[in-house]
């Protein structure tokens, strides 16, 4: 092994790093009182941390020396450490002195150490040198493998991941995003193989009996849960733009598969250095992929060091899709924003969350449609408020500013709430200032509190004064209350040459219909179908109004789909707005679907309404608009009870809707379509597959029956559907066929698809081997969650009763921050009533009360559900007897 050289770009810009002082604002900021689980009164300022892993017994050495200031005299020191065994602690002066060493109590429920000394600390600058060892684990939380098949053979790969509150796996110390210090690594490892963290190698020593000792830069001030680490036989690609090194690091062979994340992250860096006015602060920044799964995330921020799983960075030219490319491209910039917003600039504490997720949701969703305008994703903000809503008329919602007491509330707080509302409300937020001044106000809050900690009124600070223009009301009711806000059109009028439109404002709730609404100051937006001038309001205190040029035409509130509301036409406008469907907007239509089908399954209108949208939906309307209507007709099939006669006729009707839109894009790509047209047939071949459609079934089997014979029987961007309509519609052999083909797959990403397709059988007794399955070491450790979850969607019962049956395997094959959440969404789309005290009975048994959060929307969920099947569906039923396709 060579010792591994700087770069002259990288040496340079870390003498620049290491230079630097924290902004003037930054720096002259007062002291926030936080949250946190600590005591206080000791602050951590800087970790040197040595790790020496042994992957194959699964353990590691550590030693860390904290230099902290302790700010008043105290008999003991206490951080965070989970899962490590202490052999030793002393305490030194910082400016020199005999140690003093501590005697140690570790308290594992609180997840804490405490290190207590003869007589009290004094006030002062302090070295705490602690030598313990740690466990590697087969899940993704701390220091962790990854096994994986390669042309050698099995391989296993260490990576690190600590957020929210895991770092303290690995490394004793304050474990809370306020607690922000520098930390300089060193590890050694084994001669041959590529030690990867969020700063470049500095020095790299062979010690001659095959490890080798290598030494990373210090890191910026950053929090603990930002740190990586990462060991394996790796490649990295690389390249430098703008002055840092961007790399990609995969296993060995790997790399070719990731240069479109490459060349993502080549755009996405030079379009963040330009948009928050401040460049990437590190010398280089890195995405490490990682093969397998977890169930609750597919990439992690650690800044400078990004860590990807794979199936969210490599594109296999054999096997993915376009849609999995711009996957790819979201995920980069989404890990990216976070790179500012998050690692630059932290949330004080976890109630906060959501200024990290929730604007690199935003961030992401902008940037793929700036950068990638064929795509056409702007209409998918429509779906992404719409994930939002479904959580958030549920009476077990939060705040997307919630208070975060435990550890375990912390991991539940990374939800719909927090990612997509809280893009959503940015994105109607953006559309009130307009967008040159959000962004002046993005720039300026990042300037301000480089390298420290905020809370939201932070941003709305900066934004407000960017914008010359009041938010922060509108803002605080949209993030400190929960809730949907639902805008009544009452009235529209001509009056002398324009039209009128009255509204008022309740609230949205799938399961409170009789709940006092609550009140936000909503910006609306309305407009004449077909009119160029939009119309603008505030609907404060219940009741707006607002005026449009002209008369004539159907109306649609919330034009351009920006505001976080739903809108409820009285039923004479809804008439206007179904006769006018072709005329309007691509993404109103897309709104107007989404609207329509909520506000059905609320009993708010009736609930066929969304198939008369669908009915005057022309066949030329943008492919995204057929997309959105084949999910409704996917989600109306899995409402009914299966096989049932009421489910058959229905699916008739669904198929046969959507028999033109196939015929139309057809099987077969054709040269230069766009990639809308690539997506949509994908997902008509899969909702068709659902709808058990005898035609797109039939020619599923046929070409994966002729596979590998003819080439071009299966493309690769529809290798994927294809085996998973054949695999939900398998018998006993064409599972076993599909079992052997995983087992003989030498490739992570493509096996991985495969065992997630074994457990697609509509057939119970193969969903039952499946689970069987899934226990086993076969599948891979990251596999066996995801393969149950798979199960679950088709049969939701059988998969939680397997689960609760098997809970100790299970544990162990699940993120163990993440148990709380697991286990409750197996069951989610039961429609049992006996699921109910199910799933009482396993909180009570396993769940602290403070935890039970996705427990409790799991079980709002089914009681919603099972009220629209008694209730909403024979209104469906009404309409198909009345309607049917020529």
């Amino acid at each position: 092994m060579h010792r591994k050289l700087i770069p002259a770009a990288v040496a340079a810009a870390l003498a620049l790093f290491a230079a630097q002082p924290l902004t003037a604002a930054a720096a002259a900021a007062p002291a926030r009182a936080v949250t946190t689980q600590l005591p206080r009164g000791i602050t951590p300022t800087h970790y040197d941390v040595s790790l020496a892993p042994d992957a194959k017994a699964a353990t590691f050495a550590g030693k860390v020396t904290i230099t902290l200031n302790v700010q008043a005299p105290a008999g003991s020191i206490t951080l965070n450490a989970v899962d490590l065994k202490f052999a030793g602690a002393a305490l030194t002066p910082a400016a020199g002195g005999a140690p003093v060493n501590a005697t140690i109590a570790v308290d594992a429920n609180a997840q804490t150490a405490t290190f207590s000394f003869p007589r009290p600390i004094a006030k002062g600058t302090y070295k705490l040198a602690l030598d313990y060892t740690g466990v590697i684990g087969t899940q993704a939380v701390g220091l962790f493998s990854l096994d994986y098949d390669s042309p050698a053979g099995k391989e296993r790969a260490l990576y690190t991941q600590f957020e929210n509150s895991d770092a303290r796996r690995m490394i004793p110390s304050w474990d809370e995003p306020s607690y922000k210090a520098t930390f300089a690594l060193d590890v050694t490892v084994p001669a041959g193989q590529m030690a990867v963290s969020n700063m470049p190698i500095t020095k790299q020593e062979d010690l001659g009996n095959g490890l080798a000792h290598v030494s990373f830069a210090q890191s910026p001030k950053m929090s603990t849960y930002l740190l990586f680490f990462g060991l394996g036989d790796f490649e990295r690609a690389r390249m430098t733009v703008d002055g840092t090194e961007l790399g990609v690091v995969t296993r060995k062979g790997g790399a070719s598969q990731a240069q479109f994340a490459l060349d993502s992250a080549k755009l996405v860096l030079r379009e963040y250095n330009d948009y928050f006015g401040v460049r990437y602060p590190l010398p280089k920044l890195d995405n490490i992929a990682g093969p397998g799964r977890s169930q609750f995330f597919g990439a992690m921020e650690n800044w400078g060091a990004i860590f990807t799983f794979e199936y969210d960075m490599l594109v296999d030219p054999s096997f993915s899709t376009p849609r999995d490319r711009q996957n790819v491209f979201a995920t980069a910039a989404h890990e990216m924003a976070h790179q500012w917003f998050g690692d630059l600039v932290t949330m004080a504490w976890w109630d906060d969350l959501w200024l990290n997720e929730g604007f690199a949701s935003w961030m992401e969703s902008r940037t793929t449609a700036r950068l990638h305008p064929e795509w056409n994703t702007a209409l998918q903000s429509v779906n992404s408020r719409d994930a939002a809503m479904f959580r958030d008329s549920l009476a077990t919602t939060h705040p997307i500013v919630q208070r975060i007491e435990t550890v375990e509330q912390a991991s539940q707080a990374f939800d719909d709430i927090t990612y997509q509302k809280g893009e959503a409300v940015i994105h109607m937020l953006e559309g009130y200032v307009g967008e040159n001044a959000w962004r002046s106000g993005v720039r300026a809050y990042i300037k301000a509190h480089a390298y420290g900690n905020t809370v939201s009124d932070d941003l709305w600070k900066a934004v407000e004064q960017a914008a010359k223009k009041p938010i922060t009301a509108i803002a605080h009711d949209f993030t400190l209350q929960p809730g949907v806000p639902l805008i009544r059109v009452e009235d529209i009028s001509c009056k002398s040459g324009n039209t009128v439109v009255k509204l008022s404002q309740g609230e949205f709730s799938r399961d409170q219909p009789d709940k006092k609404p609550l009140s936000w100051r909503v910006p609306v937006i309305a407009q004449i179908v077909g009119a160029q001038k939009p119309g603008r309001a505030i609907v404060s205190g219940g009741q707006g109004a607002l005026t449009l040029p002209g008369c004539g035409g159907a109306v649609i509130v919330n034009a351009g789909q920006s505001g976080y509301y739903r809108t409820l036409y009285a039923p004479k406008f809804f008439n206007e707005i179904a006769a006018s469907f072709d005329k309007m907007a691509p993404i109103d239509q897309l709104g107007a679907l989404a609207d329509s089908w909520a506000l059905g399954l609320a009993g708010l209108q009736n609930t066929a309404s969304v198939l008369d949208l669908a009915a005057a939906t022309p066949l030329a309307a943008d492919p995204q608009v057929w997309g959105r209507i084949a999910s409704v007709f996917d989600n109306i099939h899995n409402l009914y009870e299966k096989d049932s006669t009421p489910q058959k006729r229905f699916d008739g009707y669904a198929a046969a809707r959507l028999a033109p839109v196939m015929a139309q894009v057809g099987w077969n790509a054709r040269a230069g379509e766009p990639t809308t047209i690539t997506n949509l047939r994908e997902h008509l071949i899969a909702v068709l597959g659902d709808l058990g459609d005898p035609n797109v079934v039939g020619e599923a089997r046929r070409r994966y029956a002729a596979m590998d014979s003819d080439p071009k029987a299966v493309p690769a961007e529809l290798r994927k559907v294809i085996v998973g309509v054949v695999a939900e519609h398998a018998d006993a052999a064409t599972w076993d066929q599909l079992h052997a083909r995983a087992q003989a797959e030498k490739t992570p990403l493509i096996k991985d698809h495969l065992y997630t397709m074994l457990a697609s059988a509509n057939d119970k007794a193969l969903a039952q081997r499946a689970l069987d399955l899934a226990l086993g070491d076969e599948p891979g450790a990251t596999n066996s969650a995801a393969m149950l979850s798979r199960v679950a969607q088709y049969h939701p019962d059988m998969a939680f009763d397997f689960a609760i049956s098997h809970i100790d395997q299970v544990n162990q094959r699940i993120d163990a921050t993440s148990r709380s959440r697991y286990f409750p969404r197996l069951a989610y789309g039961s429609f049992d009533p006996a699921m109910i005290q199910k799933l009482g009975d396993y909180a009570g048994a396993n769940l602290a009360p403070t935890s039970r959060r996705d427990t409790d929307t799991a079980i709002a969920a089914i009681r919603d559900r099972i009220k629209v099947r008694n209730e909403r569906l024979p209104e469906i039923d009404v309409w198909l007897a009345s309607h049917r396709v020529d």
